[in-house]
């Protein structure tokens, strides 16, 4: 599939119709539902109208399938996200449980954060999770994982920043 050809909306139109179907097969074969393999072909689709494609694209079902491969494992983080949240809501007593609505808001907090901890790098999202949910010092989580104090100081202070980025 050449670009130089065409507008990259055209590009992705082509794409779409001679590849739609068969992506949607592909996906429904490792979701087992129809209805979530249409919206993550939808989703692998939208990501690569905000993307820009290869100028020529000799392998599109190959391309196709890495776009939705991301697309797939954030859907299953997602969920296993989703899923961990609702056990420990069914083990709080009903009448201390948040109302529906607080419910949703808590959820997608926790889709937020998750996203936010997902852009960092993996030695930085661990020293930060070591210090916010383990509450472990600095020391103790430099001796952890084996680097300088500076560098876990380091590491903090660029997790702290997108907090702060993500509150904006």
């Amino acid at each position: 599939m050449e670009a130089d050809h065409c507008d990259p909306r055209q590009q992705v139109h082509t794409l779409y119709r001679d590849h739609h179907a068969w992506l949607q097969h592909w996906l429904r074969r490792r979701l087992g539902n129809v209805g979530d393999a249409a919206d993550l072909a939808h989703d692998t689709f939208a990501r690569i109208l905000d993307s820009r494609l290869p100028a020529v694209l000799h392998e599109p079902r190959a391309y196709l399938t890495t776009v939705a491969r991301g697309i797939l494992v954030n859907w299953y983080q997602r969920r296993a996200l989703e899923q961990a949240y609702l056990e420990a809501l069914a083990r709080v007593p009903e009448d201390e449980a948040p109302s529906p609505e607080r419910q949703l808001i808590i959820l997608q907090t926790l889709h937020e954060i998750d996203a936010m901890l997902d852009a960092l790098p993996a030695p930085v999202r661990r020293a930060f999770l070591l210090s916010q949910i383990e509450g472990l010092t600095y020391e103790a989580i430099a001796r952890e994982i084996g680097v300088s104090l500076t560098t876990v100081k380091r590491y903090m202070a660029r997790a702290f920043r997108l907090c702060l980025e993500c509150m904006e």
